[in-house]
């Protein structure tokens, strides 16, 4: 007998079992509920790739009290959408990354105030130069709104660093390319090539230093907050992953 993950209307049900374990079949890690397998919405058996990510998964299980929150679950979402893009077609997915870079944040350079352009162009060009060397990818950087066209080698490079990430890591790649309004700054992450926290500054730069200079709403605090905790948890996601 199954468990099914989730009810398909709510996200958030009442805990249906005690023990939660995992076990290992066929070269995959399925989490266990009571020595059942857990299964994702779609019949899928929630079982990752590897048993880092089982036990994270596994662990957020645990952790739940008399309800069952996915909310409260990134690990477990990601995991589910893992599965969907095995099952799938992972292409739009990948086309959603591309599309970042055609107007990557880390292009789009102030002309002042002067503190600012420093900072970008202090925070911003390493990433770029990793673009280009770890990737292939050279971006064209331009001065305010004004759309600058990314070379079709350059796009070429992005699609190509894209097309190696496999399903589990593609699932983390696009939401921390989403957050981060920018493909540098995702497949980074994916890399791990810098600090994840080095990361989410270098994405959050303008904001940041707009509340620097006039100050910051608690809403937009909030939202920060909600964003840095999305962001950290893709990065845990590629730890356990590597």
């Amino acid at each position: 007998m199954m468990v099914e993950l989730a009810p398909a209307k709510s996200a958030r049900l009442k805990r249906f079992y005690h023990a939660v374990e995992i076990t290992e079949e066929g070269g995959r890690f399925p989490v266990l509920l009571d020595g059942r397998p857990a299964k994702a919405p779609g019949g899928r058996m929630l079982a990752p790739p590897a048993r880092p990510v089982a036990e994270a998964v596994a662990a957020e299980w645990r952790a739940q009290g008399e309800a069952v929150d996915l909310a409260s679950m990134p690990l477990t979402r990601l995991a589910i959408a893992a599965l969907d893009l095995e099952a799938g077609d992972g292409a739009p997915w990948r086309a959603a990354i591309v599309d970042y870079a055609r107007t990557d944040l880390l292009c789009y350079r102030a002309g002042e105030p002067a503190a600012l352009v420093e900072r970008q162009a202090r925070v911003w060009t390493p990433y770029l130069d990793w673009a280009r060397e770890a990737l292939g990818a050279r971006f064209a950087v331009t001065e305010g709104v004004v759309a600058v066209a990314q070379s079709a080698e350059t796009l070429a490079a992005v699609e190509r660093a894209v097309a190696r990430l496999d399903p589990w890591r593609l699932a983390a790649a696009r939401p921390a390319t989403e957050i981060a309004g920018s493909a540098v700054l995702g497949l980074a992450l994916a890399h791990r090539a810098f600090p994840a926290a080095d990361i989410f500054v270098a994405a959050r730069l303008d904001e940041r230093f707009q509340a620097e200079r006039w100050g910051a709403d608690a809403e937009a605090a909030a939202r920060e907050a909600r964003l840095e905790a999305d962001f950290m948890a893709l990065a845990r996601w590629f730890e356990l992953s590597a």
